[in-house]
């Protein structure tokens, strides 16, 4: 793992969840091993909130990045470093190791990712399809889909996963 400054080419961006399809960070760290550039992972915690965003008001800008010494936070980031240092090992060769960082966000997860994709110039922000089953439908239909947001209101390229077990195969 690196300091949260990558030398270099800018990172690709993907976005992370505890329990996530592993389709995703596959590949994600696939793509950024044959690409020979860092891989920016982002857990956006919805329950916390962004106030209005003030860069001179250090406590507007602790909103933008939750306070790591939260538990909660704390216990699932650790869960993600895990789970994304395996992915990153499974990916990378010594011919081409993989840069990456864990970062942990506040808010609405489609701004939230679009504003680090701005802010650490990288060229693609990768995410996941919805899971399937009611509750995951259900969130989506209140909350929305992220990889829609993003595809329709920045203008960096979006790479949406799709959960890869076909769809007459899936017991949900």
């Amino acid at each position: 793992m690196s300091p949260e400054r990558f030398s270099g080419p800018p990172p690709l961006l993907v976005g992370v969840l505890p329990h996530q399809h592993p389709e995703v960070l596959k590949t994600a760290t696939a793509l950024a091993a044959k690409l020979a550039v860092p891989l920016l992972c982002a857990y956006v915690d919805e329950a916390s909130y962004l106030v209005e965003w003030d860069p001179t008001r250090s406590a507007h800008r602790l909103s933008l990045h939750p306070d790591k010494d939260d538990d909660d936070i704390r216990s699932v980031t650790t869960e993600l470093r895990g789970v994304i240092a395996e992915a990153v090992a499974d990916a990378a060769t010594p011919a081409t190791p993989v840069d990456w960082t864990l970062r942990t966000l506040a808010g609405d997860p489609g701004r939230a990712l679009a504003r680090l994709a701005a802010e650490s110039n990288s060229p693609m922000i990768i995410v996941g399809t919805s899971e399937r089953g009611l509750t995951h439908r259900i969130s989506e239909m209140l909350n929305g889909s992220v990889g829609l947001w993003l595809t329709h209101h920045q203008s960096r390229p979006v790479l949406v996963v799709p959960y890869r077990r076909p769809a007459h195969q899936d017991d949900a």
